[in-house]
């Protein structure tokens, strides 16, 4: 993958999860950085939601299965104007709106609980069937991690959506080669990755999970097959944007942050703190 720079909305972005971060001095901070692109270019381009009416029956639901990334989707919850921007900076707090993995009927604009990985696919199952008996024309969208592929129930969904022929269902994979303790190639190498979702019976794109453009291309083409669910292999970089953090896989979660690494951390981002 090409080293994608990043534009001024990327930028800010990953200067509102330092921030969240700095207040917080906790969370999956890498896990939430190779994702941005992704989630934002949804949430800008693609999702039809309604941040006055989080519960619209005909919004397209977005699961992020990968729950532990959740930075990167509540700065885009916030942006887009589902709660106030002010709740960011209560992550993890107690009581707080924002925890460290998504909460359904918590924070508006979350449509599941997630975090246990393995589950996010199944669950967007449900709601795609839903949609089809229901005679209702929203999509529904699952941005899993790759480590989270290691896990049976994964493509044991995978074949049930391909059983069912949902075409309005769509899985996004966060292929960042790197899980909590190493690289996936060394853990459960999960090639050749896209030939496996194609004999589970998806129609698949692979993309650059960090160029804006292509992305949005993409995202905006599915279903790619009129018999088939789609998934898009989402090529990242695990911290991407910040050099220190990048592909390091002592830096998938941290419970205590110090002032001088926080300002490392803004520094290496080129953003004041």
């Amino acid at each position: 993958m090409e080293d994608t720079a990043l534009d001024g909305i990327s930028l800010d972005y990953r200067k509102d999860i330092l921030d969240i971060m700095d207040r917080a001095r906790r969370g999956h901070l890498p896990s939430a950085l190779s994702s941005v692109e992704i989630i934002r270019v949804l949430y800008e381009d693609v999702l039809r939601v309604d941040p006055q009416n989080p519960l619209w029956p005909d919004r397209d639901r977005f699961i992020l299965s990968k729950g532990h990334g959740c930075l990167a989707l509540y700065v885009a919850l916030a942006r887009k104007g589902f709660f106030p921007r002010q709740e960011l900076y209560g992550f993890c707090e107690f009581g707080a709106m924002l925890g460290g993995h998504p909460e359904y009927m918590k924070a508006p604009g979350v449509e599941a609980s997630t975090g246990s990985l393995g589950h996010g696919l199944s669950v967007g199952i449900g709601i795609a069937l839903s949609a089809r008996l229901d005679g209702r024309a929203f999509r529904t969208f699952a941005l899993l991690s790759d480590g989270e592929c290691d896990e049976g129930s994964v493509w044991e969904a995978a074949m049930c959506a391909s059983k069912h022929r949902l075409t309005n269902l769509t899985a996004i994979v966060d292929y960042n080669k790197m899980q909590c303790y190493g690289e996936t190639c060394e853990v459960m190498d999960l090639e050749p990755f896209a030939e496996k979702w194609r004999s589970f019976g998806f129609a698949v794109k692979e993309v650059d999970g960090h160029d804006v453009a292509g992305l949005g291309r993409v995202f905006r083409s599915v279903p790619f097959d009129a018999e088939r669910p789609s998934v898009v292999i989402c090529h990242t970089l695990k911290g991407k944007g910040i050099h220190s953090i990048e592909h390091n896989a002592n830096w998938h979660h941290k419970s205590k942050i110090s002032d001088e690494e926080m300002n490392t951390l803004y520094r290496e981002l080129g953003a004041p703190r």
